[in-house]
């Protein structure tokens, strides 16, 4: 990422506003909406520029720096834009705070995605000189092709021995798409059912109709045929120890959707629930675990896992004491074992699961899963997780009430 000298950014903005820059005063109206539509246009670089858009927040349209207070709510909120779960597959983004000519800006600094075409709220923008726009058919096309030509992430390589027989396309037309984008863009969809399966990233093309990785978890009738490693094995143990007699088990595989819920149906199953009839007027029911803060870790371990060459499970097993869930694969990227867990960090190996698991509504924004399922632990009076972590596995630990061990 280049990092500008105040004299640089004034040049840039001396410039106006391109294909690389867009100008903002302020985050009121609909202000965030543009910034958004904005970020969306320089992931896609429709021009092919291979370099960063910049969105200056604090600059009128006319190039005059304004008088905007940049406070850290402020680039807190426009670092959130990346992960609220608006744009997917979620960007490359940071934001920076400047002092120009004595007065405050913040900058928008976006990278070009390796896996376009990138999405706000199911459109997509592009960048045409200074003006965003829809993308075309063309454009689609265009951002599909950069895609199949540049360096994918592993979740949109072809799955060469695969075709299209392989995914289940009644599936694909009357509920993944649906969900995946407005209404108003799918009636106004002109596109062949190849053309289609290209946009979400299910096939590598129109024109090579080959199932990507990211196609077989979603929409495969034989995942397992596919990808080995790609389900969930689930056992429940009768004590606290991996010697202790397993009371129930089962190797959960299937596509995404119904991975995650035949595991919440375990999770349920497990799931202790008390009723207190004594110490207020109506009564209470009070479960073993939040079991919100259980499908956070569990989701977040099938979304970040490895699946190239990773034959190993994601692994849920419960203990009379604790849960322990294990995600192959360790960390990555700006992840590592020494900050893991801590609010704000995020990379994505597999960035359009993510955008899946979005769609398919198992995630609600991106980089909250750990606090949010934290916080719902301490809420019920559980100890805060534990994390065991390496580059070949994440293994979380979420411990049951003191009184529960008892």
């Amino acid at each position: 990422m280049p990092d500008f000298t105040e004299q640089e950014l004034l040049q840039i903005i001396a410039a106006g506003e391109t294909d690389r820059v867009e100008f903002k005063e302020s985050l009121s109206g609909d202000a965030a909406t543009r910034i958004r539509e904005a970020i969306c246009s320089f992931a896609n670089d429709l021009a092919g520029h291979e370099e960063p858009g910049l969105i200056f927040v604090g600059v009128k349209n006319d190039g005059t720096i304004g008088t905007l207070v940049v406070t850290d709510r402020l680039l807190q909120q426009l670092a959130d834009m990346k992960t609220d779960g608006n744009i997917v597959p979620p960007p490359s983004l940071t934001v920076e705070k400047h002092r120009l000519q004595g007065k405050e800006i913040a900058v928008i600094t976006v990278q070009p995605s390796n896996s376009p075409p990138v999405r706000f709220k199911g459109a997509i923008h592009v960048r045409i000189g200074p003006r965003r726009g829809i993308a075309t058919s063309q454009d689609e096309r265009i951002l599909n092709e950069k895609r199949r030509h540049g360096d994918r992430p592993f979740d949109l390589q072809p799955v060469s021995f695969a075709t299209l027989s392989d995914l289940n396309l009644f599936q694909f037309e009357h509920e993944y798409l649906p969900q995946a984008f407005d209404r108003e863009i799918l009636e106004a969809n002109e596109r062949s059912l190849e053309e289609r399966l290209a946009a979400a990233k299910m096939i590598v093309s129109a024109d090579d109709p080959v199932p990507t990785v990211l196609g077989i978890l979603v929409l495969g009738q034989r995942t397992l045929d596919h990808l080995p490693g790609a389900y969930i094995q689930f056992l429940r143990f009768a004590g606290n120890e991996l010697t202790d007699p397993i009371s129930d088990e089962e190797a959960i595989s299937g596509t995404v959707t119904d991975v995650l819920r035949r595991l919440d149906e375990k999770l349920n199953g497990h799931n202790r629930t008390a009723v207190d009839f004594t110490s207020r007027p109506t009564e209470r029911r009070v479960s073993t675990y939040p079991i919100s803060a259980i499908q956070q870790i569990a989701r977040n371990a099938v979304m970040h896992r490895s699946y190239e060459g990773n034959y190993a499970p994601t692994r849920v097993y419960w203990y009379d004491d604790r849960i322990e869930i294990l995600s192959p694969g360790g960390v990555f990227g700006s992840v590592t074992v020494d900050n893991f867990g801590r609010s704000g960090i995020t990379s994505y190996r597999n960035p359009n699961v993510a955008e899946a698991m979005r769609n398919l509504g198992f995630v609600q924004r991106y980089g909250i899963g750990i606090p949010l399922a934290n916080q719902l632990l301490r809420q019920a009076g559980h100890p805060e997780m534990e994390f065991n972590v390496d580059m070949n596995n994440v293994q979380v630990t979420i411990l049951s009430c003191k009184d529960d061990q008892a």
